[in-house]
């Protein structure tokens, strides 16, 4: 199940008042990346890209808080509210990998539910590449190459292991979907190629 689109709206709109930051403009720009994606993909529904990238990432709304947590809150959350889809994506949109990101056993409570739920997942469906796509097209200010948005987070985070195969990753994800598309991803994203050449100062969580 699924929350309609005013509800997934209404639901950052909250979130945002809890913890407020560029993370619900950078929400808002991946479900708009997923939707219109989506309307040049046959087989895939807009309205639920558009819905599921909305909520990709509320489980910050609990704070400042570190990946695997706000995976598994926003799933927490999801479940709660019994949209399940939402839920599923919340878990998959950080582990561009899927099950390949987990040759370790994890030790926090977040991180062995993640495994877990991902292991007994299957197959990274349309929606789960969708979504870790657009995770890495959008910015807070709008839509950006792939490599500009990289760039982006090791500014912010630093060189984390795996970026590389991520980013690997996302570039045969976009090929993959511009093959069925018959144009490129950038096409459909608005004014990309002027918010690519922005250099905004590089956001970073509040020192604590």
């Amino acid at each position: 199940m699924l929350p309609t689109v005013d509800e997934a709206m209404n639901e950052l709109k909250c979130a945002e008042k809890l913890n407020p930051g560029p993370w619900v403009a950078h929400s808002m720009n991946v479900g708009l990346a997923a939707r219109n994606i989506a309307e040049k993909l046959q087989g895939v529904n807009p309205e639920k890209a558009y819905i599921l990238g909305l909520l990709h990432d509320i489980g910050r709304r609990v704070g400042i808080v570190s990946i695997p947590t706000h995976v598994f809150e926003g799933y927490k959350y999801c479940m709660e509210k019994g949209w399940n889809e939402a839920a599923r994506i919340c878990m998959t949109h950080s582990y561009i990998g899927m099950l390949d990101w987990f040759d370790y056993e994890p030790e926090s409570l977040e991180e062995k539910e993640i495994k877990k739920f991902i292991m007994n997942c299957g197959e990274a469906d349309d929606y789960d590449r969708l979504v870790q796509l657009c995770d890495s097209l959008a910015t807070d200010y709008g839509f950006v190459i792939l490599e500009k948005r990289f760039v982006d987070v090791i500014r912010r985070y630093g060189i984390m292991e795996n970026y590389i195969k991520g980013w690997d990753l996302a570039f045969k994800i976009k090929e993959a979907f511009e093959a069925r598309m018959g144009c490129s991803i950038y096409d459909v994203l608005p004014d990309i190629g002027r918010t690519t050449l922005l250099c905004p100062p590089s956001w970073k969580p509040p020192a604590k």
